[in-house]
């Protein structure tokens, strides 16, 4: 006899509930601690930097292959075609612009201080801060230890210079762990970009090392959190790839067509190599500024995409060994083109501003 209430045993019941589909688990996490390669390596780290054994292979084990950054310093399988009105836009626009000023403003003691114990102009600072994280909004979310062991013992083989890149890499892996030790933070808790590049400035680790300076006065180097040492470090690596004071980063380029030589000017890429009578002589059109430049020059080309494709012709400047300077920062004309272009732009602003007695807006 059924309990009282207890259906009958052909009665519809509820049916089970079916089972849920199973996630399927990501892959385990690969750590380089048994990675041979990476230990003999931690090994040699700790040897040729005076450093414990057993915690540089802890630390160099803990780190993860990051399928990420593999993927992304990988170059892309159809490149576009390079396009500088379109990079330029990128960089120079009202959002940067504005946020720019404000640096300026907030930290304008910092920048004029820089500009007179190193020379570069305060315009520069800003530029390259501001194109490389937004002054500090964009710095980087990847665990550096980790893309720094990706890129020192995974680097694509693909690559034409793949044994080259791996050594840099590993060399920047070595640095990251000293710069540890000597700031007493843990490496697991560095951040930055997925090549390994820290900081409002985006410096690696061994421009860390050379170029960094505490500029605010409280005994340490902070590129992390404090924008006077960013500012202060950034002037300094200028400075020491050679920036020379009062010099133009670029003049304006004409072409006389007639007489323009442009394979020959255009072979030494960037480095200045033309002087201003032999730039004349092979068809370059200068200024009155430009002509009275003493040191060499260089015919810089950025192109404006592919002319087959809607795109126009390339644009020219004239380059200095200033220019040639700030590729240091990042070895690209656009690049440096572009920092150049959004200090100057930012200078114009604040130079209105204080014109109007508004500074800061």
């Amino acid at each position: 006899m059924l309990a009282s209430g207890a259906p009958p045993a052909n009665a519809n019941t509820a049916k089970p509930a079916a089972k849920k589909p199973q996630r399927e688990r990501p892959p385990a996490a690969f750590r380089y601690a048994g990675h041979s390669a990476a230990m003999a390596f931690a090994d040699q780290v700790a040897t040729r930097h005076g450093l414990n054994t057993r915690w540089v292979r802890e630390q160099i084990g803990t780190a993860e292959r990051l399928p990420a950054v593999l993927k992304l310093i990988a170059p892309p399988p159809s490149p576009a075609a390079k396009n500088w009105a379109a990079y330029r836009a990128r960089f120079i626009e009202p959002v940067r612009v504005q946020a720019g000023l404000r640096f300026w403003h907030t930290h304008a003691e910092a920048l004029a201080r820089a500009q007179a114990d190193y020379g570069v102009p305060a315009e520069l600072v800003v530029g390259i801060i501001g194109v490389e994280t937004l002054y500090g909004r964009h710095t980087g979310n990847f665990r550096v230890l980790d893309a720094l062991a990706t890129l020192a013992f995974d680097f694509p083989a693909s690559h034409p210079r793949a044994a080259a890149r791996s050594e840099y890499f590993q060399g920047e892996l070595a640095q990251l762990l000293v710069l540890s030790q000597r700031a007493g933070v843990p490496p697991t808790q560095w951040r930055g970009s997925y090549a390994g590049a820290m900081g409002l400035p985006q410096f690696m680790p061994t421009s860390w090392e050379r170029f960094a300076v505490g500029f605010d006065g409280d005994g340490k180097i902070d590129l992390l959190n404090s924008p006077t040492d960013a500012i202060g470090s950034v002037a300094h690596y200028l400075k020491a790839y050679g920036w020379q004071t009062g010099m133009p980063t670029h003049y304006p380029a004409r072409f006389d067509d007639a007489t323009l030589d442009l394979d020959t000017l255009l072979a030494p890429d960037i480095l200045p190599s033309f002087s201003v009578t032999s730039l004349e002589a092979k068809g370059v059109r200068l200024d009155d500024d430009a002509r009275r430049h003493s040191g060499l020059l260089a015919l810089v080309q950025l192109h404006n995409g592919d002319p087959a494709a809607g795109g126009s012709a390339p644009s020219y400047v004239i380059g200095t060994d200033n220019f040639y300077t700030v590729t240091r920062y990042n070895w690209s004309s656009y690049y440096a083109l572009a920092v150049i272009e959004l200090g100057q732009t930012v200078a114009r602003e604040r130079a209105t501003q204080m014109s109007t007695g508004k500074p800061g807006d």
